[in-house]
C-alpha cells in the first residue's frame, strides 16, 4: 500500500479560503492524503477581520502561520511580503516536508508558496491558472503557472493559453472551479431575513458592492469608489459594502466607504463568513464591483454582476456580468440596464460544482517525481 501523501494549501485571505474550504475538507477526509495548512497574510490581521478563527472554526489543520506587515499598504509593502512570506514558507515546509504544496489563484502569498516550493523541489499544483486579467493579478498568475508542475484550470479556454505558454498538456486537467462547490448550499438566510439583519427594506432594490483596488491605478481608487456610491445613491439603492483587500489602494476605497458610512440605505461590514457573502449574493439585485466573486460564482444564482473597471476585464464571462468604466454615468447606466434584465437562468462556464472531487483524484495520483526534474517549455 503506498504511503500516505502530505498536502499543504497556503492560504492568506477570506475569499482564497472561502472558495476552497469544500474541497479542503473533500482532501482532509480521503485516506489517501494528509492536509495541513499554512495560514498568513490577511487572515492575520484584526484590521481586515482576523478571519485565522475561520480557518481554525473549519477544524482543518494549521501546520503553520507567517504573520506579515500590511500597513501601509502600496506596491512596496505588497512586494516586501512576497519576501517574508517566501522566507516562513521555506522554512514552514522545511519542517513539514509536503509532498505537494496546493496553490490557488493570483495573489502575492501563493506566489511565495510557489517560489519556496520549488527552490525545495517540492511538487506544486496550482488551481486556477491560465485565466487572464490584464493587471498585476494576472503577471502573478502566470509566474505562478511557469513554476508548477501541476494544472488544475477551471476552463478549457484556460487549458488552451496555457499550452500556448508551453506548459506540457498531461499535466493540465479541467476540474472546474472550486468555489462553485456546494455552493447553492451555503445560501442559509432569504431576503427578508438578510434585510431585517442591516435595516434595509427587501421590496426596495438592493445590492452587494465589493471593490477591490488595481495596483496600476491605486491613485483613482478613491474617485473609483465614490462613483460606484454615488451612482447606487443617486438611483436610491440600499446597498451592502464590504471592505476591501490589503492591496496598494486600499486605504483609499476604505477611507471612501468610512466617510460615507452613516449615509442613508448604505451598511458597510469589514468581514461577512462565507456562507453570509454567499447568501447576499443570492439574495441582492445586483452585485457591483470587480471582484473575482461576480465574474465566477454568482452566475450560479444568475445574479446580475456589473463589473466596474479593468481588474477583471479579460476574465471568461458569463451572461449575468454587464461590463462597464468606472464612472458614475457609465455605472449609473449599467446598474439600470441589469437591473431592468432582471436575474438570469443558472449557467455557470466555470463548471458544474464537482471540482472537489476530480482535484482529491488528481492529488493522489500526480506524478510526484515531477518536481525533480527540470521543468522546460512543452514547445
Amino acid at each position: 500500500m503506498s504511503r500516505v501523501r502530505r498536502i499543504c494549501y497556503v492560504t492568506g485571505t477570506r475569499a482564497d479560503f472561502g472558495l476552497m474550504v469544500s474541497t479542503l475538507h473533500a482532501i482532509a477526509a480521503d485516506a489517501r492524503l494528509d492536509l495541513g495548512l499554512a495560514v498568513t497574510g490577511m487572515h492575520l490581521a484584526q484590521r481586515h477581520g482576523m478571519t485565522v478563527r475561520e480557518v481554525e472554526a473549519e477544524g482543518l489543520r494549521i501546520d503553520a502561520t507567517i504573520p506579515v506587515e500590511l500597513e501601509p499598504p502600496g506596491g512596496a509593502t505588497m512586494a516586501r511580503n512576497i519576501g517574508h512570506m517566501t522566507v516562513g514558507l521555506v522554512d514552514a515546509f522545511e519542517r513539514i516536508e509536503p509532498d505537494l504544496v496546493l496553490l490557488l489563484g493570483d495573489r502575492g502569498e501563493m506566489l511565495a508558496g510557489a517560489l519556496a516550493a520549488a527552490h525545495l523541489g517540492i511538487g506544486i499544483a496550482h488551481l486556477h491558472g491560465g485565466e487572464r486579467s490584464g493587471t498585476i493579478d494576472e503577471s502573478v498568475r502566470h509566474a505562478i503557472s511557469k513554476l508548477a508542475h501541476h494544472h488544475l484550470v477551471a476552463t478549457q479556454a484556460s487549458r488552451d493559453r496555457l499550452i500556448r505558454m508551453g506548459e506540457d498538456p498531461q499535466h493540465i486537467v479541467v476540474v472546474g472551479a472550486p468555489g462553485l462547490d456546494g455552493l447553492t448550499a451555503l445560501e442559509r438566510a432569504d431576503r427578508s431575513e438578510l434585510c431585517a439583519s442591516v435595516g434595509f427594506d427587501p421590496g426596495r432594490p438592493m445590492a452587494l458592492m465589493l471593490f477591490h483596488p488595481v495596483l496600476q491605478e491605486r491613485a483613482s481608487a478613491a474617485a473609483q469608489t465614490a462613483a460606484i456610491l454615488d451612482s447606487l445613491t443617486a438611483l436610491r439603492w440600499q446597498t451592502l459594502a464590504l471592505m476591501p483587500n490589503a492591496d496598494a489602494g486600499s486605504e483609499r476605497v476604505r477611507e471612501q466607504l468610512l466617510h460615507r458610512r452613516d449615509e442613508a440605505g448604505l451598511v458597510v461590514r469589514t468581514h461577512l463568513t462565507r456562507s453570509e457573502f454567499v447568501s447576499w449574493m443570492a439574495a441582492c439585485d445586483v452585485m457591483v464591483g470587480n471582484s473575482s466573486s461576480g465574474i465566477i460564482e454568482a452566475a450560479s444564482f444568475g445574479t446580475p454582476v456589473v463589473n466596474v473597471g479593468s481588474r477583471q476585464q479579460l476574465r471568461e464571462r458569463n451572461a449575468n456580468v454587464n461590463d462597464t468604466d468606472a464612472d458614475a454615468a457609465s455605472i449609473t447606466a449599467a446598474l439600470r440596464c441589469a437591473a431592468a434584465r432582471g436575474r438570469l437562468p443558472v449557467s455557470n462556464v466555470y463548471g458544474d460544482g464537482h471540482a472537489g472531487a476530480r482535484i482529491v483524484e488528481l492529488l493522489a495520483s500526480a506524478d510526484l517525481t515531477l518536481a525533480q526534474r527540470a521543468k522546460c517549455n512543452a514547445y
